[in-house]
């Protein structure tokens, strides 16, 4: 009688010192072919001083100011003075007048009329102002 002896196969094992090696040389190879460079913000610059120099700024006029509040009131002014639509058009028009270059800058509440803020910009393109701005509270201050 003939026995046939079987061979115990072994079942297919992955080795891990190597796989450890090879993902340890892929990560040197990234880390040398990457660039670790800060992007720069800014240019600092060492400038020359002046007791001439003035501020930038400083001689650029005021610009025309038009706030709106969330009840949909108009102030005009540095001092914010609460006055009507027409009279915050009348402002308006005598401050284009005198000041061809005028600036107008809005400032509006988040709850404020959009309507509120359309007489505001209509009053500027009739009086033919090209400089409008607004401005706004930054992100994370109440």
């Amino acid at each position: 009688m003939r026995f046939f002896i079987r061979k115990k196969r072994q079942p297919p094992a992955v080795i891990i010192v190597a796989l450890i090696d090879v993902l340890i040389v892929v990560l040197i190879f990234l880390m040398v072919t990457t660039t670790f460079k800060k992007p720069l913000l800014a240019v600092k610059l060492a400038l020359p001083e002046s007791s001439q120099a003035a501020k930038p700024g400083a001689a650029e006029d005021a610009p025309f100011v038009v706030s709106i509040e969330s009840n949909g009131t108009f102030r005009i002014g540095p001092d914010k003075t609460p006055v009507t639509a027409d009279q915050m058009k009348q402002a308006l028009a005598a401050a284009a007048a005198k000041n061809p270059e005028l600036k107008l800058t809005i400032g509006i509440d988040k709850m404020a009329p959009m309507g509120q803020f359309m007489k505001v910009f209509d009053a500027a393109k009739e009086m033919h102002i090209q400089k409008i701005n607004m401005f706004a509270v930054p992100v994370g201050r109440p």
